[in-house]
């Protein structure tokens, strides 16, 4: 008489299960929850975010910044998404600012409503977002990006109107395609943000070109 195959073990309570992974915007409204304090430096949001890699924190650091015809907050944001750039470029696996830009702070209140705004716009990302070409992620081309965030937060502190939005987003894309590893978000982001800065160069050169027109008709 056959014996019949054993049937395959059912899990029961007792056997762990996978924990599920925690989505960026999730991290980030649990993050405004938990802030206990009237200010927030970036110090703080550094510490807090060490362990979560460089792409939460360009994240944070860009959400103010996309907010159109916002001014003095962008420039501040922009010169420690500089720094953070900068060390993507020379490979380090864990952001590092120095004590004074790590001690400028702002409002939790205000925090609260940019994660507030920012959210459902990141879960839309996320649900469009998965781990594909990435390549893109990784090495060279790892350091490659580094350089055009450099170039992305530059635009950020320039003070005129809108010219921190675009590249605001453009750093939140990007971002948020490395924290999901995101190649494909990532090409997206790069290829919109150095469209930007094409047309801010030509805009400047046509304006400087206009001036010194003008300058020779008065003279």
């Amino acid at each position: 008489m056959s014996r019949k195959p054993d049937s395959p073990a059912l899990p029961t309570d007792s056997e762990p299960k996978p924990e599920a992974r925690q989505s960026t915007s999730d991290i980030l409204q649990d993050l405004a929850q938990e802030i206990t304090t009237d200010q927030l430096t970036i110090g703080q949001l550094v510490d807090v975010l060490q362990d979560r890699a460089f792409g939460i924190l360009l994240l944070i650091l860009a959400l103010p910044c996309a907010i159109p015809f916002l001014y003095g907050i962008p420039q501040i944001m922009s010169v420690p998404l500089l720094f953070v750039a900068a060390q993507i470029i020379i490979g380090r696996h864990e952001p590092w600012l120095p004590e004074g830009i790590r001690q400028r702070s702002f409002s939790t209140n205000a925090f609260r409503s940019m994660v507030d705004k920012g959210v459902p716009y990141i879960k839309w990302l996320e649900i469009l977002s998965r781990p594909r070409l990435t390549w893109l992620t990784k090495g060279s081309l790892e350091r490659l990006l580094g350089v055009l965030l450099m170039i992305f937060s530059a635009s950020i502190a320039i003070p005129l109107p809108l010219t921190n939005t675009v590249p605001g987003i453009v750093v939140g894309i990007i971002a948020l395609g490395l924290t999901e590893r995101d190649g494909l978000m990532i090409l997206g982001g790069a290829i919109l943000g150095s469209g930007w800065v094409i047309f801010l160069i030509s805009l400047a050169g046509g304006i400087w070109i206009l001036l010194q027109q003008v300058f020779s008709w008065l003279t």
